[in-house]
């Protein structure tokens, strides 16, 4: 147990969310008063309070009534990050206070610094817009944000790759998610909207039906905006029936004009629910871009994790998708799976130096709060801190093989050894879509159960989220209202 006593302010959550990088999975409490003396237990007082010298924050920490860690930031003023918001100054110098004396402690290597949000690459792209060098920018990352080196270089690759995408986007334009919740079971690791389709076969017709009717209507609410790029997304959409995915798509079509979509992507994903049908549909539907994710190559990962298919099932579905002719296929891959270690995982990029896809997303295993995993813990082998970053250093590599650079991130909360998401791309094959979501830069229109609408408002560089409901007889019974709930958002857009 960890203890907390804040003085001073009440950054409950920011110092919450950077103590849980240093003690993953450890219980922290925010008490009332700091006199605790339990030998056993680590009591972290933080302090702020202002001077005639300019405020100050202190932060000690003690294990019973000894002092074991202590650090002080004289004057916040000294920090400098181009920003002249005084509060998010201070909150990063409470961070920055914290994470020194935690750092002179643990043995946790912590790479992303005091930065504990999804997209930190949001960072540069703010203070590229202030005109601060790139040489600068790396500078604050690794002196104020604490970035490693390594982490600050990726960052900076990663939002000088997906600034030259983002300075192409139309602000009048919008994107289209639609989310299909099947899949043909659930994950160990899953905590997305899925319900497995042998259960809820019965729902897919009807909830088919109300898909198509939320498009059409949203298409009503758009009529003065161009769309941009479509991503079909889940859950797996290819678990559905041909015919069922084929009328949305052409739904789609019909709804918001075909030559207007500069990128639709669709989730094939689970190779056990790939067949010739399916990918003749997508291809005739002039589909280009697709999913086929492995997670690994290892059949036993494949079994313990829940996947009802094989290796040779993935090089079967991906020949076969390349053989139709599609031209982008994305690749997942998870690094971090129980009873996976570096092995597997190079057994698993040898697979896919072979098949060489166009797109590699190598996410880090996160212990999502909905999912088996976390509900069943204690029955899983996790593997180290070092040995995932060794791990992911491998797929870095072969990615670099493949002539695929990094060119989109995000990071997850409670993931493994405090790393990051990277998608790689060949030169030209980026995933337009995927930055668009990462960066926040354009209207994102999501139809669907469980789909999340982000309405952006460009003069004011903020997002406001409209969330359809999650459960598919609510989504299906209540489709009106999840118009209706866009429009009183996309009425104010200008």
């Amino acid at each position: 147990m960890i203890f907390v006593y804040l003085e001073g302010h009440d950054f409950r959550y920011e110092v919450n969310e950077l103590l849980k990088v240093f003690y993953f999975n450890a219980s922290i409490k925010f008490i009332e008063n700091k006199a605790f003396t339990d030998e056993n237990i680590y009591l972290i007082v933080s302090s702020l309070s202002n001077t005639e010298n300019g405020t100050y924050v202190s932060t000690v920490i003690y294990k019973g009534k000894e002092i074991i860690s202590r650090d002080t930031i004289e004057d916040i003023s000294k920090i400098d990050i181009k920003e002249n918001n005084k509060g998010k100054i201070t909150k990063l110098a409470v961070k920055q206070s914290i994470y020194n004396a935690l750092s002179k402690i643990s043995s946790i290597k912590v790479p992303w610094g005091v930065l504990t949000g999804i997209r930190p690459t949001k960072i540069i792209h703010d203070l590229l817009g202030k005109d601060v060098g790139v040489k600068q920018i790396k500078n604050i990352l690794t002196k104020e944000y604490k970035l490693h080196e390594s982490k600050a270089n990726l960052t900076l690759d990663i939002a000088l790759a997906e600034k030259r995408i983002i300075d192409t986007v139309d602000y009048n334009k919008f994107s289209l998610y639609v989310n299909i919740p099947f899949c043909p079971t659930r994950c160990l690791y899953c905590s997305f909207l899925s319900n497995p389709i042998s259960k809820y076969e019965g729902l897919v017709d009807s909830y088919t039906d109300k898909l198509i009717y939320e498009i059409h209507k949203t298409k009503d609410l758009l009529k003065d905006r161009t769309i941009d790029t479509v991503y079909i997304g889940g859950g797996t959409p290819t678990s559905l029936p041909v015919k069922n995915l084929d009328k949305i798509i052409k739904c789609i079509y019909e709804a918001f004009n075909k030559n207007d979509i500069r990128e639709i992507t669709v989730e094939a994903g689970r190779p056990d629910t790939i067949n010739k049908d399916m990918l003749l549909m997508l291809h005739d539907n002039g589909i280009k871009r697709i999913s086929i994710n492995p997670q690994t190559m290892c059949e036993k990962t494949l079994s313990l994790i829940g996947r009802d298919h094989t290796p040779q099932d993935i090089i079967d579905a991906f020949k076969l998708a390349k053989d139709i002719g599609f031209e982008t296929i994305n690749m997942d891959i998870i690094v971090g799976l129980p009873e996976e270690g570096p092995e597997e995982v190079r057994a698993t990029m040898n697979e896919l130096i072979n098949l060489n896809p166009e797109n590699l997303t190598v996410h880090t295993m996160a212990i999502k709060r909905a999912s088996r995993l976390k509900e069943n813990l204690d029955e899983y082998s996790l593997t180290t801190q070092n040995t995932i970053e060794e791990m992911l250093s491998i797929t870095r590599q072969y990615a670099e093989s493949m002539d695929m650079h990094p060119y989109y991130m995000y990071r997850q909360k409670q993931i493994l050894g405090n790393f990051e998401n990277v998608g790689y791309s060949k030169p030209g094959k980026e995933c337009i879509y995927n930055i668009l979501i990462m960066e926040e830069k354009q209207t994102i229109i999501a139809v669907g159960a469980g789909g999340i609408t982000k309405i952006y408002y460009p003069n004011e560089n903020r997002i406001e989220r409209v969330p359809n409901v999650k459960d598919l007889r609510e989504f299906i019974d209540r489709v009106e209202e999840m118009v209706q709930r866009k429009e009183n958002y996309i009425k104010t857009l200008t």
